[in-house]
């Protein structure tokens, strides 16, 4: 009985951004192109291709293409060893035509709130009449969430992050149900 009381533990011994980080590894397929992003996306990138998806090919928002780990750990995605002996060195534009091109497979996403239909507000808390909070905004996102095959979002669980309707959309999901994003012209997502 004490061996799988100890067996419990040791499974169960892992944070909620280890859970997720892994959650999110197993969503990449092998030979999928993923726009990776930072921080935990990252990671479940890193943990995918070591693991199940060795051929899987990262796309970095700056314009950089790789399909292996950097040589040296980065904090950003400019950072010069994700540039060493990377595949393709382009810039944004180029990347957002493989975009254009339904060629990103998964997209990986976060935001200061996220709906039940999976709409993402990095803009405005409070919407616009109301601001509470002025965000970052979309940067990339709302071209991810719009054009790559299958997004994924990763975010900080707290209870005032699910809301039944997002402030502002900022990246679409799947707008006010079922059937929303072909009425609008985003058939993937």
């Amino acid at each position: 009985m004490k061996s799988t009381i100890n067996k419990q533990a040791e499974i169960s011994d892992y944070t909620p951004s280890q859970l997720m980080v892994t959650a999110a590894a197993r969503e990449i397929a092998n030979k999928e192109i993923v726009f990776v992003g930072m921080r935990l996306p990252l990671l479940g990138f890193l943990l995918a291709k070591s693991t199940h998806a060795p051929d899987a090919i990262g796309v970095y928002e700056l314009g950089i293409v790789r399909d292996t780990p950097a040589p040296e750990s980065i904090l950003t995605m400019g950072d010069l060893p994700n540039l060493f002996c990377a595949q393709w060195l382009a810039d944004t534009a180029d990347l957002m035509g493989l975009l254009q091109q339904g060629r990103v497979d998964i997209a990986f996403l976060g935001g200061a709130q996220v709906d039940r239909f999976g709409n993402l507000n990095t803009s405005y808390v409070g919407g616009t009449k109301k601001i509470k909070t002025r965000l970052p905004g979309s940067g990339g996102a709302c071209d991810l969430a719009s054009l790559a095959k299958r997004h994924i979002i990763i975010m900080t669980h707290e209870k005032r992050r699910f809301v039944q309707r997002v402030d502002y959309i900022t990246s679409p999901g799947y707008g006010d149900g079922r059937g929303w994003r072909e009425r609008v012209g985003l058939p993937r997502g």
